[in-house]
C-alpha cells in the first residue's frame, strides 16, 4: 500500500540517469543522509568556491553540499526593498525521511513574528560548480506556500564580467505564481521566458539542459521552451530561495517550505 501511495503522489518518480542524448551522468542525491536543523552551519569556509564547506556538516554531506553563509543578503535586501532577507542556513535547512519512505531536503524560509528581515536559504551542490554545459534536474514541491517568498534556482557565472549578463533561472517565481524559466543573454539583451503552467505546490521534476547550441527547459519530461542564446562560460548551480521581488512582502510570523527529494547533475559529452 505504501508503495502504491508513493507512486500515486510521484514523490520518488526520479528521471533516468543521463537520459537525454548527449549527456552523461555525473552525480545525484536522494537525501538519504539525515541532517538535523542546525547542521548546515558555519558555512563561510572558502565561500563560493568548489572547496567551500559548512563546518556543521561532516563526511559525504560536507563533501557534496555547501550553503550560502549566514549574513549574506538576498536579492531583495541587496536592492533595498522594504522587506528583504539574509541567508541563515542553520535555521532554515534540514534533511529527514518523509512519511513515504524517501529522503527530503527541507527548506523553511520565514519572517520572525517580531518582524525584521526574512530568513532565506540557498544550497549549492558542489559537483555542479564550475561546469560549462550540462543537465540539471531537481524534483521538488512547495508544501507550504508563503506570500512574499520565491525561488530563483539558477545557473550563475563563476566569474562575473562587467557589462555581461549570462544567467539561467529555472524554476523561478514567487511561490503563489506558476514557476517560469528564464534565459538571460550575455549581451544583456531581451531574455527568453517560458511559463511552466504548473503549481509549485505539487511535486514536479524540473530540468535544464544546457548545450553549446541551446538551453531547453522541461517539467516532468515535457519541454516548455528552448532558447538559442545560452551562456558559454562556466557556471555554478545555486538552488536559491529568497524574498519575493514582485512587490509581495512576507508578513511577520509567516513562513514558506520547499521539499526536495532528488537532484541530479549530468555533464555534456
Amino acid at each position: 500500500m505504501a508503495a502504491a501511495v508513493t507512486a500515486l503522489l510521484g514523490v520518488n518518480a526520479t528521471p533516468a540517469r543521463g537520459a537525454s542524448a548527449g549527456f552523461g551522468f555525473l552525480w545525484s542525491d536522494s537525501f538519504n543522509t539525515r541532517v538535523p536543523l542546525g547542521g548546515f552551519s558555519d558555512c563561510g569556509h572558502n565561500a563560493d568556491t568548489p572547496v567551500a564547506y559548512c563546518g556543521g556538516l561532516s563526511g559525504a554531506m560536507r563533501a557534496a553540499w555547501w550553503a550560502y553563509p549566514a549574513g549574506w543578503p538576498d536579492t531583495a535586501a541587496q536592492r533595498g526593498y522594504p522587506v528583504g532577507g539574509y541567508y541563515d542556513p542553520a535555521s532554515t535547512l534540514w534533511i529527514a525521511p518523509s512519511p513515504w519512505g524517501d529522503g527530503q531536503l527541507h527548506i523553511r524560509m520565514y519572517r520572525p513574528r517580531s518582524g525584521g528581515d526574512n530568513h532565506s536559504a540557498t544550497v549549492v551542490p558542489k559537483k555542479a560548480m564550475g561546469l560549462r554545459y550540462g543537465r540539471y534536474v531537481i524534483r521538488e514541491r512547495v508544501s507550504h506556500v508563503g506570500r512574499g517568498f520565491k525561488s530563483a534556482q539558477l545557473l550563475w557565472p563563476v566569474t562575473n564580467v562587467d557589462g555581461q549578463c549570462p544567467e539561467i533561472d529555472f524554476p523561478e517565481n514567487s511561490h503563489d505564481t506558476a514557476p517560469t524559466a528564464f534565459d538571460h543573454p550575455a549581451n544583456c539583451g531581451g531574455q527568453d521566458a517560458f511559463d511552466s503552467q504548473v503549481s509549485w505546490a505539487n511535486w514536479h521534476t524540473y530540468s535544464t539542459s544546457w548545450t553549446p547550441s541551446s538551453v531547453t527547459f522541461a517539467v516532468d519530461g515535457r519541454t516548455i521552451g528552448s532558447s538559442r542564446h545560452g551562456p558559454t562560460v562556466a557556471m555554478d548551480w545555486d538552488i536559491q530561495n529568497e524574498s519575493s521581488l514582485d512587490g509581495e512582502q512576507a508578513a511577520p510570523g509567516t513562513w514558506d517550505q520547499i521539499d526536495i527529494t532528488y537532484v541530479e547533475v549530468d555533464t555534456w559529452s
